[in-house]
């Protein structure tokens, strides 16, 4: 029988349970899948467009995701989501199997998976905050975090010595599995209905006016707008460097050993763990925004800077632990300040705006960061003429540095952009706010 009880923690530890092993299974595809585009191609960029395509779909596909996750129930709408997703994995393996799999049919995927992404992560999140009191949204956050970052850990490791021993089939093999578990948890859990509110009464009203809805209530509340907008840069800087650049820079640095690369992103996926950890534990008793802000400023100025200034594993992956360490204390009070404030009627609607905005800026970082290391930096550092060519005092020389100057970029800008939300007296008053009930 499914669980129905509302505010149960034991649902959403099924949930959560599913999700993590489903997350494993899908961060080892993309690893494998990293491995074998940097082979084939053997650019920066190209790597950069899987994740393009993956963000530009979802952008497109979330307004109607979110005013159908409001109408539909929450559980169904992910069960098709990871179906969908599945399903694209599959077809890959066939493909790979025969001996037919090709770049493009990468993108596809990629492009494809996108919308099934945004139709899921709404659906959860809203999911969430039926199934969690709101005191522990904090905490549900934190732990979802950390299953993340376990999924981080292991899944380089795993795909490594799958990869080794039975291939890219294999690792895709394993990903059906764990994805099929995360199905049957679904299966056994109930999402409650969400009350009916003052704000969902508003957003009432034809397909196009229930499109518009997520926009006209982020942008009319100043203290939403101006998080989500910290957010949107987050994600452009983190994007511009760790998403596209930080693998290829590394393989680059190493001379293509994967287990180095392995090796730091485990270390890294324990970083994040230990900071799921603090933030599950500890985070209730700090004030939300503050501990959002204070957590980007510091993420990017320290550790994208350490990460340019390393050259070695062990500097990359002292970096990295700390970055990833920082996440969490970014993540999920950001995210609680959503599933706190917001109706969870209309969740649905204002989360999938929430998500196409701040994603927003993913494409322009993936195609930036690509662009910017192939045709920029790399051959500024290695000819050793310009102004860009100064920077080699302070990240080196050879392949990937100049990749590894792109960093000291994002840590100014990225540290900028902390002190510029502490500076918004919109998002300090969020703290403050009653809870979303109109």
């Amino acid at each position: 029988m499914p669980l129905m009880r509302k505010n149960s923690w034991s649902a959403f530890s099924i949930l959560w349970a599913g999700q993590a092993l489903s997350l494993l299974g899908t961060g080892m595809t993309r690893f494998a899948v990293l491995i074998w585009a940097y082979e084939q191609a053997g650019t920066v960029t190209s790597l950069a467009l899987l994740g393009f395509f993956a963000t530009v779909t979802y952008i497109i596909a979330s307004p109607i995701a979110g005013v159908l996750v409001d109408r539909w129930n929450r559980r169904t709408v992910m069960l098709l989501a990871d179906l969908g997703a599945g399903a694209m994995t599959a077809t890959l393996l066939l493909l790979n199997a025969a001996g037919q799999l090709q770049l493009w049919h990468l993108y596809l995927a990629e492009g494809i998976t996108g919308v099934c992404e945004a139709f899921q992560e709404p659906a959860f999140s809203a999911a969430v905050s039926l199934l969690v009191p709101r005191e522990g949204l904090m905490r549900a956050n934190g732990l979802l975090g950390l299953g993340k970052s376990a999924a981080r850990i292991l899944a380089p490791a795993l795909a490594g010595v799958v990869l080794r021993f039975a291939g890219l089939n294999g690792v895709m093999g394993f990903d059906l599995l764990t994805m099929s578990l995360a199905l049957g948890s679904l299966l056994l859990l109930r999402v409650p209905v969400p009350p009916r509110s003052a704000a969902g009464r508003q957003a009432a009203g034809s397909f196009g006016h229930q499109l518009r809805f997520g926009f006209t209530y982020i942008f009319q509340r100043p203290g939403l707008r101006d998080i989500l907008f910290i957010f949107f840069l987050i994600n452009l800087f983190g994007t511009l460097t760790y998403f596209a650049v930080h693998s290829p820079m590394i393989l680059a640095r190493t001379g293509g050993d994967e287990i180095a690369l392995g090796l730091v992103r485990s270390v890294m996926g324990a970083g994040a763990i230990t900071g799921g950890v603090l933030i599950s534990v500890w985070g209730h008793r700090w004030r939300r925004t503050r501990t959002y802000l204070l957590g980007t400023l510091l993420s990017f100025a320290i550790c994208d800077f350490m990460t340019a200034t390393s050259t070695s594993v062990p500097g990359w992956a002292v970096a990295g632990f700390l970055s990833e360490l920082s996440i969490p204390f970014i993540v999920s009070p950001y995210f609680s300040l959503w599933q706190e404030l917001v109706p969870p009627d209309v969740q649905g609607r204002v989360f999938a705006t929430r998500e196409m905005v701040q994603v927003l800026s993913q494409p322009v970082g993936y195609l930036l960061g690509g662009a910017l290391a192939d045709h920029v930096f790399e051959p500024a550092l290695l000819a050793g003429s310009g102004p860009l060519s100064l920077l080699s005092a302070v990240v080196g020389t050879g392949p990937g540095a100049g990749m590894s100057a792109m960093f000291l970029f994002t840590a100014l800008f990225g540290g900028l952009t902390g002190v510029l939300g502490l500076l918004s007296p919109a998002i300090r008053s969020l703290d403050d706010e009653p809870l979303g009930i109109s």
